[in-house]
């Protein structure tokens, strides 16, 4: 793997780290963890954003928030069982992790803005993975619009990261809705992102509130800011090796 790639930004949302049931996906949460150890330990600065607390923590009340309070409510649950459950796994190889939650209207303020910064220079320096994700118990706008993809691209804009890969349910970018066109095929690289592209993204994920919209948003703003993305499949966070040794995993959007 190369040094161009030295800082990364990972980001994974809720489908990917639960089952259908709501629960905890520990196999594969602890198979991310690994890996993302293991090119930490290589070298690699890493930082995860990650969605999942308002699936865990409905899935550990047993129920379906439909309210913006409920979904306040299973958020303040879940981000504690995540963040608890991250900082078990890190620390079984060693590894110090950090939780950082703020929204982006934090970023609007110079003053914050350079705060926020800071933060995530110095526990880089101190060699921990800062683990980010929106303050979802006290801010309604990410809950209805799915921010977290959004936030991954501000996220690696800030601390100007060397690439952003993004996991999620499917395998990429499809020309067309693969559950409902066995024809659809992967796009597999982007060279820009052009009206054509924007409109053949959707389909929100069942149990997260971001759809391929969203991370189109997102890759729009980490392309202009000179960072290329990558969209796979986090079913296998193996991947992630296979994306920074430049082979073709997912949909890669090219950096401008």
């Amino acid at each position: 793997m190369s040094d161009t790639n030295k800082r990364i930004v990972v980001k994974v949302g809720t489908s990917t780290l639960t089952h259908k049931t709501g629960k905890m996906n520990i196999r594969r949460i602890e198979k991310l963890v690994s890996v993302l150890s293991d090119l930490h330990n290589m070298g690699h600065e890493v930082i995860l954003v990650s969605s999942g607390a308002i699936g865990i923590g409905a899935g550990k009340l047993g129920c379906k928030p439909t309210t913006n309070k409920e979904r306040q409510a299973a958020a303040a649950i879940g981000q504690g069982e995540l963040m608890f459950m991250y900082d078990k796994m890190f620390g079984e190889y060693g590894v110090i992790v950090s939780q950082l939650l703020f929204t982006t209207d934090v970023l609007e303020r110079c003053e914050e803005k350079k705060h926020v910064v800071d933060t995530f220079n110095q526990l880089l320096e101190y060699e921990s993975i800062p683990i980010v994700n929106e303050n979802d118990s006290v801010s309604i706008d990410e809950l209805i619009s799915g921010d977290n993809d959004r936030l991954s691209a501000i996220v690696a804009e800030l601390v100007n990261a060397d690439i952003l890969i993004m996991l999620t349910d499917t395998d990429g970018l499809y020309d067309g809705n693969p559950s409902e066109n066995e024809n659809a095929k992967l796009i597999e690289t982007v060279e820009r992102i052009t009206p054509e592209i924007e409109k053949v993204a959707g389909g929100a994920s069942s149990k997260g509130t971001g759809g391929f919209k969203t991370k189109i948003d997102a890759a729009k703003i980490a392309t202009a800011a000179g960072i290329p993305v990558v969209i796979a499949n986090g079913k296998k966070p193996t991947n992630i090796y296979k994306v920074l040794e430049g082979k073709s995993i997912g949909t890669r959007f090219s950096a401008q």
